[in-house]
């Protein structure tokens, strides 16, 4: 564990760190466009606001359920990369298609969201493209984790230790947002007006899959302390 802590340079570390910072600037970024649509929403004279959010609710909800999304996504990327210390140049490709990726998904948002009722239950093509597109950013995502995994290099130590702590449903999260999206890429084709009830599940997946093999990690842990 030594060997592999002192193959870490300090110009690798600082490196490093500037990606991260780098990284959470673009999602940000790509977060406040995500508003844009938004700003262009103007009241006529004399209608009321609940009027105004009626007529543009696709707008709105497009807007709050990408924001929901992006959060989710980031805080996968940021588990990843609190469990390394390093990059390879792989992490790099792989990590800059995602964020290209994430700063391009404020144009489908829009897309979908500019959709009135009666286009949001005909198939146009518009919602596949819009889920299809997460579903590749989070598929970027899970290949950024394998790659990680696969490098103990670029691991801190003490993830190498605990690493059997990704067992239990936590492991099978990545997949199953990425096969939840292109799921509903397919249903919003053939039959738009299901998806919003199927996207509601996306927040039960995730806390559901958020769970890990806790009660055999603190085992292992009194095990080990003994």
């Amino acid at each position: 564990m030594d060997g592999i802590e002192n193959s870490i340079s300090p110009a690798q570390r600082r490196s490093f760190e500037r990606l991260i910072n780098f990284t959470d600037a673009v999602v940000a970024i790509a977060i406040t466009l995500q508003l844009l649509p938004l700003v262009d929403i103007k009241a006529a004279n004399g209608e009321s606001m609940w009027k105004l959010i009626s007529d543009n609710s696709s707008q709105i909800l497009a807007f709050w359920f990408s924001f929901l999304i992006l959060s989710v996504l980031w805080i996968k990327h940021n588990q990843v990369f609190n469990s390394m210390r390093a990059f390879d140049g792989t992490i790099f490709w792989l990590n800059s298609f995602w964020m290209a990726l994430i700063v391009f998904l404020p144009w489908p948002t829009a897309l979908y969201g500019s959709l009135n009722d009666g286009q949001l239950t005909e198939p146009n093509g518009i919602g596949l493209f819009y889920w299809w597109t997460l579903a590749l950013i989070s598929g970027i995502g899970g290949l950024v984790a394998i790659h990680a995994w696969n490098k103990p290099e670029l691991l801190e130590p003490s993830v190498l230790l605990e690493r059997s702590e990704n067992s239990g449903l936590k492991k099978y999260r990545g997949a199953s947002f990425v096969t939840a999206f292109l799921l509903f890429g397919l249903v919003a084709e053939f039959s738009p007006q299901l998806v919003p009830y199927l996207s509601i599940g996306i927040i039960p997946m995730d806390l559901l899959l958020r769970k890990s093999s806790g009660r055999k990690s603190r085992k292992n842990h009194l095990s080990n302390s003994l």
